[in-house]
């Protein structure tokens, strides 16, 4: 039956406090070196296959330190297993340290730090590169497996952080359909063996900054997408916590957590799509065919589930009496 809190929910804040300290090293490093990074973007005119040189590293700093941030926040959470956990998140600390050292090293060089396979220098650094994120990889893995045994409290945050892991986990993995050598690489080896982009070569139009094609398929979009649901799924979870505290029909639990099934079936799908798109060498700009088509009907079905969430909350609500007082008959109320 439908419930009616006293108080509005509040999100949880006490893991802010704590996480990972080789995290927050981390995370604060990366940011120094997105504002350097940033400088050079102006500073040094050079270009890598059509690209500002220093977009790459901005890119990862970034990323990094959206993650690094992340990971801590929800290590945070964890009661029991905390020590393996930590220990997780020292090994990722430590490797996408080592990641970002190649990546910006090699970048003042000029080089491309990426798929290069030319030199024996070259192919050191990839392997290394390689191996770093496999490990990187594997933490987040023990850390989400700890995670997903935690008691979290609320029903839809706890299921946000887990299908936020989850998927993120995946989105990771997806960054190795790029490593594998093109038909083009193999016919003409010039030292590159992977891309980012099918259909096309490496290095043609793309989106601002974010470098992701708009001639053809481009790997780098599920991938980011896929990662990236380790805050946004999180977020999604916080932003109905708030709106509870306004949005009365949003204070029962039942409710949130079907709202995140939602929500992660939603983000799941997207993610699908845009891999397909990708390996089908559709750039983002202009799905075509089944992809978009698929597109529209996944998410009609996902607001046509939201929609029927809260209305049956709504009507459930509405059937419910309200408990009388002495200066309050019994009365139905509107929403808030």
């Amino acid at each position: 039956m439908f419930q009616h809190p006293a108080t509005p929910v509040r999100p949880s804040t006490s893991a802010l406090s704590g996480g990972s300290r080789p995290l927050h090293w981390l995370a604060a490093a990366m940011a120094i070196l997105a504002v350097v990074c940033t400088i050079a973007l102006f500073v040094d005119q050079r270009t890598l296959d059509g690209a500002p040189l220093w977009a790459k590293p901005l890119k990862f700093a970034l990323s990094v330190l959206i993650y690094s941030v992340t990971l801590s926040w929800l290590i945070g959470l964890v009661r029991r297993g905390r020590r393996v956990v930590g220990a997780a998140a020292t090994v990722a600390a430590v490797f996408l340290t080592v990641e970002l050292v190649i990546i910006v090293g090699v970048a003042a060089t000029g080089g491309r730090s990426h798929f290069n396979v030319a030199t024996p220098l070259a192919t050191t650094l990839w392997s290394v590169m390689a191996t770093s994120i496999v490990l990187v990889w594997l933490a987040t893995l023990v850390i989400a497996g700890v995670l997903f045994r935690a008691a979290l409290g609320d029903r839809a945050r706890t299921l946000a952080v887990r299908a936020g892991l989850g998927i993120a986990i995946v989105g990771m993995a997806l960054g190795f359909l790029m490593t594998s050598p093109t038909a083009q690489q193999l016919d003409d080896f010039q030292g590159i063996a992977g891309a980012h982009t099918v259909g096309a070569a490496d290095g043609g139009a793309g989106l601002f900054l974010l470098g992701w094609s708009t001639e053809a398929g481009d790997l780098r979009i599920p991938h980011f997408v896929g990662m990236h649901a380790l805050q946004l799924i999180p977020l999604a979870a916080i932003v109905l916590e708030l709106a509870a505290r306004r949005i009365r029909v949003l204070r029962e639990p039942q409710v949130r957590a079907r709202l995140m099934w939602v929500a992660i079936g939603l983000y799941a799908g997207v993610l699908a799509l845009l891999t397909a798109q990708a390996l089908l060498g559709q750039p983002i700009v202009r799905p075509e065919g089944p992809v978009l088509v698929a597109g529209l009907i996944l998410f009609a079905a996902a607001l046509a589930a939201a929609a029927l969430v809260v209305g049956a909350a709504v009507r459930s609500w509405h059937a419910e009496p309200l408990p009388t007082t002495p200066d309050r008959p019994l009365a139905g109320a509107p929403l808030s």
